[in-house]
């Protein structure tokens, strides 16, 4: 089992910035994929960024240049660097830690950060 404890989120003005932390129960990175989803109110959740094992990220069209994902093996901990925050931005954010092994698919979730974009 993993415990995934998001940190970071808040309310924001247009144009502002925020850093979301992930800090992981066990050291986990050299093997599972780190992800940072996202669900806005009566929306899909969707995958905003992710960065493998080996360290290869991607991003959604709607946040590349503006998100970074980072990780801190170390601490344990996955960020995500949020600037040039838009309204749209606006959703509960969510850690995902997921790895295919051989003794089948684990896939872990946190349980949420609210990011708030608004005047």
């Amino acid at each position: 089992q993993v415990q995934l404890v998001e940190s970071g989120g808040g309310l924001v003005q247009p144009g502002g910035s925020l850093r979301l932390s992930c800090t992981a129960s066990r050291s986990i990175f050299s093997i599972y994929t780190m992800a940072w989803y996202r669900q806005a109110p009566g929306k899909q959740r969707e995958l905003v960024t992710a960065i493998t094992s080996g360290g290869s990220t991607n991003y959604a069209d709607s946040v590349k240049g503006r998100f970074t994902i980072s990780r801190d093996n170390a601490k344990n901990t996955v960020y995500l660097q949020m600037n040039s925050l838009k309204p749209e931005d606006t959703a509960v954010y969510y850690c995902n830690a997921n790895t295919l092994a051989t003794t089948g698919t684990y896939n872990y979730w946190g349980q949420g950060t609210q990011v708030t974009v608004s005047s």
